[in-house]
């Protein structure tokens, strides 16, 4: 078993990564549903947070049936990130969660994210400070360091640990590495087998397959892995590992009517949840992934990404449904 503070979570938990326009309510709940232990928001700006920006506000919606869920800010400035802690706790998370990792240039170029590995000293006051503001969990995700030349993680988490960061979150790449090259997870291992550290080291970064997670598990013997990119149009990956893990076999893949149906709920999921417009415009990330790998589908594709009535995106879904029946994506069996 794996503890997040009071929070007991299964051995080698499963997270949902913070991925920007991509975790929100209705992807949540689909992962949730397929094995994801543990999910979080997108990350949430803290200075748009203490100014009511509408953006910042609405990804404060969480659901009983999320839990246990973590909401992610970021920042830079303490007194903000206070501010924000209070905005945040009115909802009432299982988890607070700080972003040192964001790599993208108009985060970094505030000193947040991971902007922030520029000034570690910074990083664990500002950490400290939260900690102190809230009785709530404080986890931290964040990335090896700035550069090749600044991977100070070991140190920098056992500093976080001593002031009182409840788990953490490590990306296998520096900020300059962005999401290029493959992530070295090897620096995270040596985390974990820090003598001194007992909060939970969580590994991210490249785990696209279950073998992945269970190298993650076996070789590097971390406590458990968020899972961010794979999982983009594809629920099903937590079960996936987890089948794995049990079994040492494959779980079938879903059959292209399954993943139809998927499809479906998401989208009708998003509509509820963010209106028409965005509904429409804010899965079409997903599909490209719920149908991989389907042989000649490029006409299909381009009605699901460039409509903007979901009457129609749901007339090419069931167009799929009709054409491919349960069939199951051949490259992918």
């Amino acid at each position: 078993m794996v503890k997040i503070d009071n929070i007991e979570l299964p051995d080698f938990p499963l997270l949902l990564a913070p991925m920007e326009d991509v975790s929100d309510p209705p992807f949540r709940a689909l992962c949730k549903e397929n094995g994801a232990d543990v999910v979080y928001t997108e990350f949430i700006s803290s200075e748009g947070l203490i100014r009511d920006a509408a953006k910042s506000v609405i990804k404060l919606d969480i659901y009983e049936k999320e839990r246990p869920v973590g909401i992610q800010i970021f920042g830079a400035n303490i007194d903000s990130m206070l501010r924000s802690v209070e905005i945040v706790e009115k909802t009432k998370p299982d988890i607070i969660d700080i972003n040192f990792g964001c790599p993208v240039k108009k985060v970094v170029s505030k000193g947040a994210g991971a902007g922030i590995l520029k000034d570690i000293d910074l990083m664990v006051k500002l950490t400290e400070a939260m900690v102190k503001h809230t009785s709530l969990p404080i986890t931290v995700k964040t990335r090896l360091g700035w550069d090749d030349n600044s991977i100070r993680i070991v140190e920098v988490a056992e500093r976080l640990q001593d002031v009182g960061c409840k788990a953490i979150s490590i990306h296998g790449r520096t900020r300059a590495q962005m999401y290029k090259g493959n992530a070295n997870w090897k620096p995270i291992a040596e985390v974990k087998n820090n003598p001194r550290m007992h909060i939970p080291v969580f590994g991210n970064g490249d785990v696209n397959s279950p073998e992945k997670a269970m190298e993650m598990r076996d070789s590097y013997g971390l406590d458990g892995c968020m899972i961010g990119r794979a999982a983009i149009g594809y629920p099903w990956f937590f079960n996936e590992i987890k089948h794995y893990f049990k079994t040492g076999k494959y779980l079938p893949k879903p059959s292209i009517a399954e993943r139809v149906q998927v499809a479906r709920r998401h989208l009708q999921m998003s509509i509820d949840w963010k209106g028409e417009r965005l509904g429409v415009v804010e899965t079409r990330r997903h599909y490209t992934n719920y149908f991989k790998g389907i042989p000649h589908f490029k006409e299909h594709r381009m009605k699901l990404v460039t409509s903007d009535d979901s009457v129609d995106v749901f007339a090419a879904l069931n167009e799929i449904e009709s054409k491919f029946g349960d069939s199951i994506i051949p490259e992918i069996l």
